[in-house]
């Protein structure tokens, strides 16, 4: 993330920068072949030796070099055709777009971190200042229900961020500027999405 100054007003835009693309088309898919319509696309150009034989088959049956990761988006994308390059040139400055990505992993984490649960009272010898509190009835019916907010890991999952709007796009350098944070970590993997 970083901001961006307008020249004129002199307001500050927080901002993500995303370096996407190019990612030449793999493969589109259809419902008369696949049953469903989606286009795969391509992205990060990596050595032969960086790709199992099957992955290396598949993107040489297509025509497309290596590349380390292959994405699929459902529904048809206009003029798509097997072999051509997508840039960021699909996008224009104030589009709507979603962004898709794995969120930051938290590790184990208790209650009040994962589920905002409240503390309890700190003073008069309280012994339960993080603890979750009562977690169900006794004799009946002796078990804890399934789905209760218990401790455990949090984050590392997918994660949509929607309404988010392109501020700017960098053509020659294939960047996309996108107003706001996205999901995941520096330098992971997203999914922009139209």
């Amino acid at each position: 993330m970083t901001q961006v100054f307008d020249e004129e007003t002199g307001v500050v835009t927080s901002v993500t920068v995303i370096a996407a693309g190019p990612c030449p088309v793999v493969q589109v898919k259809s419902n008369d072949t696949d049953g469903y319509e989606a286009v795969q696309l391509a992205f990060d150009a990596v050595p032969e030796r960086k790709l199992t034989r099957p992955e290396l088959g598949h993107l040489k049956r297509f025509g497309i070099g290596p590349h380390r990761k292959l994405v699929e988006f459902k529904g048809q994308l206009d003029g798509a055709v097997a072999g051509e390059v997508v840039t960021v040139e699909v996008f224009q400055p104030g589009d709507e777009v979603k962004v898709s990505g794995i969120g930051i992993g938290k590790g184990f984490q208790g209650t009040i971190k994962r589920h905002n649960f409240a503390q309890g009272p700190r003073g008069h010898g309280s012994h339960n200042i993080r603890a979750p509190g009562s977690i169900g009835a006794s004799a009946y019916p002796s078990r804890v229900f399934k789905g209760m907010k218990l401790p455990g890991r949090m984050g590392g999952k997918r994660v949509t961020q929607l309404g988010l709007r392109v501020h700017e796009v960098d053509v020659e350098r294939n960047l996309l500027l996108v107003k706001g944070s996205v999901p995941g970590p520096k330098n992971g993997l997203v999914e922009v999405r139209g």
